[in-house]
Formats: structure tokens, C-alpha cells, sequence
């Protein structure tokens, strides 16, 4: 499977990434397969902070690539994916995230209200 990614480029504390077609299991800055544009944190001009291959990055999509959150917010802003549709996505995986945490700490709870009850019975 293709993921388009971002690769770490620059220097300590000046970050620069490149946004990368790669094979999903492939180390972060490991072997690319295509370069599709590049993304600058630093740059003062926020339109001049990404660059995209539009057509490349399309064709990749239609081919079966799956963007990494990160890209796909980057493309979500460039107008290359449906943005409503992802920030719905997004928003499904933190309820779904919280929904989690409120059952984990439930059970955490009841658990150490077991533990006490359970200790109150033996004095």
C-alpha cells in the first residue's frame, strides 16, 4: 500500500518536509517514490509554506494512496480532497477516542471501588 507522507528535511530546529509517495512500510525518510511538493513550517508567508504537485497528488489518490493525517489536512486546505468529509472523519476518531478514555476510566472506578470494598470486608 502507498502512503503520502511527509519526510523530515533541514536542520535542527529549522524544520522542512517533503511530501513524499512511499510504500507504506518504508522508514520515515527512507525510499520515495515520488516527490509530490514540500511543505516549509518556517516560512513567514503562509502561501508560500506548501507545494503540491496537484495532478500528481490527484493521480496518486486515484491509484489507492492514503494520506497520512497530517498531508490529508494539507490537502483538505488546498481544496484537493473533500474537506467537510474529512473534518467529519477526524471528528468521528476524537468522540470515538473520548468514548474510550470515559469507559476506561469507568472501569478504573469500579475497580478500585471493588478494591476497597473488598478491603473494608476483611477488617
Amino acid at each position: 500500500m502507498v502512503r503520502i507522507r511527509l519526510k523530515r528535511m533541514g536542520r535542527r530546529h529549522l524544520p522542512f518536509y517533503r511530501i513524499n509517495a512511499v510504500d507504506k512500510q518504508t522508514k520515515r525518510d527512507g525510499k520515495v517514490l515520488e516527490n509530490l511538493g514540500w511543505y516549509d513550517p518556517s516560512a513567514a508567508d503562509v502561501s508560500k509554506q506548501v507545494f503540491l504537485k496537484p495532478e500528481r497528488v490527484k493521480h496518486w489518490l486515484q491509484q489507492g494512496a492514503q494520506p497520512s493525517d497530517t498531508v490529508m489536512d494539507m490537502l483538505a486546505k488546498q481544496g484537493l480532497v473533500d474537506a467537510a468529509g474529512w473534518k467529519a472523519v477526524r471528528q468521528s476518531r476524537v468522540d470515538a477516542k473520548k468514548k474510550r478514555e470515559e469507559k476506561a476510566a469507568a472501569a478504573a472506578a469500579a475497580a478500585a471501588a471493588k478494591a476497597a470494598d473488598g478491603g473494608a470486608k476483611k477488617e
